[in-house]
């Protein structure tokens, strides 16, 4: 006899595929897409969440509100290492500049955040949009341009991390923090 654990398991694992069985009989590139997107939503959200985990997660990714951590380092770099404070400057500016270029094509895209019934979201979000992902663009931008004066594995290990408590969290899909650590990675090199 299975478990209970056991069973919700196989019966997330049916519910993840079952976007991509819809989308088989619609074969167009956008309903295939939606489905992978929706199939790995439903992967990642399938992970166990129990309440440290979930409360480590959304204080982690409150961290990157608004793009506050990132402006705090880079600020911080600037007073502490005041022979290079203009790339210190310079890279946060192309951090904050991240941040309005996602928000701008969040609003002129304006794709909702998941609504998944059996999974809804671990925490609230400043608005219900979603395409791209802030978090992911600041994080990423971040990333690229302060990997120029400190070291970039710490960096992109935390830009990596705080793109996933999105997911984690449920408030984004798949493509969402993609796009966002896509477009944050190509702002980020304007910091050269």
């Amino acid at each position: 006899m299975a478990s209970a654990t056991e069973e919700d398991a196989t019966s997330q694992h049916e519910d993840a595929a079952e976007p991509l069985r819809e989308a088989a009989e619609r074969p167009s590139l956008k309903a295939w897409a939606n489905a992978v997107d929706l199939a790995l939503y439903r992967k990642i959200r399938a992970l166990g969440h129990d309440p440290k985990r979930v409360a480590l997660a959304r204080r982690y990714s409150a961290l990157g509100e608004h793009g506050l951590v990132w402006y705090s380092i880079g600020v911080g770099g600037a007073l502490v290492d005041p022979e290079r404070s203009s790339r210190w400057i310079r890279a946060t500016g192309v951090v904050a500049a991240a941040y309005v270029v996602s928000t701008s094509i969040k609003l002129a895209i304006g794709r909702k955040r998941p609504a998944v019934e059996d999974l809804p979201h671990l925490m609230e979000t400043p608005t219900g949009l979603s395409f791209p992902s802030s978090h992911s663009s600041s994080s990423f931008a971040a990333a690229r341009a302060f990997g120029c004066l400190m070291p970039k594995p710490p960096l992109y290990a935390a830009a990596t991390t705080m793109a996933f408590t999105r997911l984690y969290l449920g408030v984004h899909y798949p493509s969402d923090v993609a796009a966002g650590a896509a477009l944050g990675t190509f702002l980020g090199r304007l910091c050269r």
